[in-house]
């Protein structure tokens, strides 16, 4: 059973966190908005609740004990729970943010975050009714700017899908964690991708391939 739970309305939210107090204030940052919550202090706890009436979407810390926020998508995915999952850090963590996309989260938000920033997660997770289709506009808008990426720009965007932290992309490919930082700004400009889950999420759908060693130096 859920820690608490909220009034029933459509626009459900579960809160999977083990840290009560910060699950307390963003029940009541998301009540005022509207959004119905119920609150979790575990992932097991939630996964009970979930099986028997998977409604809503999912904020989940990844870092709880006992069972963490990927182990927590690794369970649903077996028990064949289908629900939209936002994963929560403390810190910005690109393998983290890559494993969770490749095992179907549909954001990573980093804390602390605005309402801004979450409500708008929540919307997206909340109106995603299937996986991303081949003809989709925005997978198809993705692929024709593809070719528009210089070989450097290419050669990120792989290591980013392969989940290689900043600094290592850095040192295979013989340059600064401040000129990966300035490609992937650019990256994301040309394919018109804000926000990094959204540019692993749909890179991944659209075949490109992870790659973190044996770039080419230029």
């Amino acid at each position: 059973m859920p820690d608490r739970v909220g009034d029933g309305s459509e626009r459900l939210v579960h809160i999977v966190d083990d840290d009560g107090p910060f699950r307390d204030s963003l029940r009541l940052m998301l009540e005022t908005h509207g959004l119905t919550v119920c609150e979790y202090a575990s992932g097991h706890s939630f996964v009970e609740a979930i099986e028997r009436h998977p409604e809503g979407c999912a904020l989940v810390d990844v870092n709880m004990p006992e069972l963490n926020g990927l182990a927590l998508q690794g369970l649903l995915t077996k028990r064949e729970i289908s629900i939209p999952v936002i994963i929560m850090t403390g810190v910005a963590d690109v393998p983290t943010a890559v494993r969770a996309m490749k095992a179907g989260a549909v954001d990573f938000i980093e804390k602390p975050f605005d309402l801004g920033t979450v409500i708008q997660a929540i919307d997206s997770a909340l109106g995603r009714v299937a996986p991303i289709e081949e003809d989709d506009p925005a997978l198809l808008a993705f692929k024709s700017r593809l070719p528009d990426l210089t070989p450097r720009e290419r050669e990120i965007l792989e290591a980013v899908v392969a989940g290689s932290p900043t600094k290592v992309i850095a040192y295979d490919l013989n340059i600064s964690p401040r000129t990966v930082h300035a490609h992937r700004a650019r990256i994301g400009d040309k394919l018109g991708i804000t926000g990094l889950s959204n540019l692993v999420r749909i890179a991944i759908t659209c075949g490109v391939k992870g790659r973190s060693k044996g770039a080419r130096a230029g």
